[in-house]
């Protein structure tokens, strides 16, 4: 199979983020099951050009093959399978024009060469899942307040004090600073619910799990993780999910040099969409509540 570029580039966008959101090391780690040996350090290239460089590499190849099975791959989805369903219904839309089409047969990703391009209606359950950017900052959230969260007194007035402090830094042009304090706030948050509720958070499927597959303990888990649950336990909506991307690597960018090697250079948009992701996040979790057993 050999795709054209606009294809290609559709293929990296589901890699790095539409899928899930993979950061470096998790891109190295993904493309190393297609039998590339590399390692992620100082110097590692912005996450789209690797992947770019690494589908331009496969392309046309058994690899490619592989490639898409696997960003594709149903366990992945196992928490919500419409979502993988979504995901393969846009890709299509790209991929027909180089008369191809993947289908899901149950738990297997299959391939049908077409004779002609096809072009089809997108279905309602896949305009669900399109959620423009436009549409998403333009939300506006009435009496959006951390108190009624639930979480404990003290760490609700730290966050309190931290989403002051996250308007100056918007206010004054600061997003980097701005992102920071919006990134470390929604993990603070979402760890303080799954205190609430650890049973749920570590027996859902998309719980972080170590090389024996247990369960890896709160302090281990990265911000993607915590989203990632309380999307698939409907604490979170698909809108937080999707534009939370932006933030998920906060914590590396503290590092000079982490940010340096990411090409990380945040601008007043970015900082715009982090600071939209958590008060909607505030605004679902205070609406979504785990119902009690």
């Amino acid at each position: 199979m050999i795709l054209q570029t606009k294809t290609l580039e559709k293929l990296r966008q589901i890699i790095n983020e539409e899928s899930e959101y993979r950061s470096g090391p998790k891109l190295v780690e993904f493309f190393g099951k297609l039998g590339f040996k590399e390692t992620y350090g100082q110097g590692f290239p912005s996450r789209w050009k690797y992947t770019d460089e690494k589908l331009s590499q496969i392309n046309g190849t058994p690899a490619l093959d592989k490639c898409i099975k696997e960003v594709f791959a149903v366990v992945n989805f196992a928490h919500d399978i419409s979502l993988v369903d979504n995901l393969i219904a846009d890709f299509n839309k790209i991929l027909t024009f180089d008369k191809w089409k993947i289908k899901r047969e149950y738990s297997e990703i299959v391939f049908q060469k077409l004779d002609k391009v096809i072009i089809e209606t997108q279905t309602p359950q896949a305009k669900t899942q399109d959620i423009k950017e436009e549409d998403f900052l333009n939300q506006e959230f009435k009496d959006l307040s951390i108190d009624k969260i639930g979480l404990d007194g003290s760490v609700t007035e730290v966050l309190n004090y931290r989403f002051a402090e996250i308007k100056i830094c918007l206010e004054r042009d600061a997003p980097l600073s701005a992102i920071f304090l919006i990134g470390s706030s929604l993990e603070g948050i979402l760890l303080g619910v799954a205190l609430k509720n650890i049973k749920q958070f570590n027996q859902a499927n998309s719980s972080p799990k170590d090389k024996e597959g247990k369960v890896k303990q709160f302090p281990s888990w990265t911000l993607s993780n915590f989203i990632d649950v309380a999307f698939e336990l409907k604490l979170l909506n698909q809108d937080v999910k999707k534009f939370s991307h932006s933030l998920r690597d906060f914590r590396n960018y503290i590092h000079p040099y982490e940010q340096m090697s990411s090409n990380f250079q945040p601008d007043k948009q970015t900082a715009k969409i982090c600071w939209q992701v958590l008060r909607a996040g505030i605004f679902q979790l205070t609406k979504n509540r785990i119902a009690s057993s």
